[in-house]
């Protein structure tokens, strides 16, 4: 990847001295907002986390409270019984307020983008973080925190960081993943009976995407023929939300890279290959 712009860092240092990468962001968090966004990454990426062994995760940014950072834990173990994470936040009262909730398996870190760790951690999720920051600056956000994932080998696609939006009670989620080589796939997640239809996702595009839903950009003639896809199988509404889900999501595999299947669908999600989407220029 090539970066567009330098990354602002704040005045604050670590404990060891080390400046500090990012910008102090609102904070909010909520109790399990992010359960689409983990339920997916166990799915994905639960493999290659056993596989690691004591795989180390990041969650970046994870807010005045520790709720998600407590949640990753219980949902990683199910699929990776020796994962560890790690809580990384730029405010460091909030590193203080989350330390009473450290045990085995989970610490928490002051730090920002530059995450903080010895070694390279097997996955970063950073979500609701870069929303706040300029579309200039998530190429170089992006880069930097895909070199600190534990690289490919033989055996391995290597760490997996997942960035992205979602609503304050996690309805509504959409996430890019990233690989050390950089972007993957883009996934679009929500509650299924609480959608009107596929483009009310838009708000919750990430960064790198949500001032691209304009004429001329991919990833609005997708929303576009997502929509138009959904209004095609409305006669399977009868059957409920999910097959009708299902259905229009299989239509739009005529014309996009989906890269998950029925399984991934029934949960209310699909993923598209990032090339798809991906803005021009």
């Amino acid at each position: 990847m090539t970066s567009r712009a330098a990354l602002p860092s704040s005045r604050l240092r670590s404990s060891g001295g080390t400046p500090v990468v990012g910008t102090v962001t609102r904070g909010t968090t909520n109790p399990n907002r992010l359960r689409r966004m983990d339920r997916w990454i166990a799915a994905a990426h639960g493999r290659e986390l056993r596989r690691a062994g004591r795989a180390v995760a990041v969650d970046l940014g994870y807010g005045a409270a520790p709720w998600t950072a407590v949640e990753l834990l219980a949902r990683l173990r199910s699929v990776a019984p020796h994962a560890r994470v790690v809580g990384v936040e730029i405010e460091p009262a909030r590193v203080a307020a989350a330390k009473p909730y450290e045990r085995d398996g989970l610490a928490f870190r002051h730090g920002g983008f530059e995450v903080p760790l010895p070694g390279r951690p097997h996955l970063i999720r950073a979500a609701n973080v870069l929303r706040q920051y300029d579309e200039a600056e998530v190429a170089a956000v992006w880069e930097r925190l895909c070199t600190r994932l534990a690289p490919a080998t033989r055996t391995s696609r290597g760490g997996l960081l997942v960035e992205g939006t979602c609503d304050e009670i996690g309805r509504r989620h959409v996430w890019v993943a990233l690989g050390p080589e950089g972007p993957r796939t883009v996934t679009f997640a929500t509650r299924l009976g609480s959608l009107e239809r596929p483009s009310d996702l838009a708000e919750r595009l990430p960064k790198a995407l949500i001032h691209r839903n304009v004429p001329g950009e991919p990833v609005h003639a997708f929303l576009r023929d997502f929509d138009r896809a959904w209004a095609a199988a409305a006669p399977y509404a009868s059957y409920g939300a999910r097959q009708r889900w299902i259905r229009t999501v299989r239509d739009l595999t005529r014309d996009w890279p989906v890269t998950d299947g029925p399984a991934r669908w029934r949960q209310g999600e699909v993923t598209v290959a990032w090339g798809a989407l991906a803005p021009r220029g």
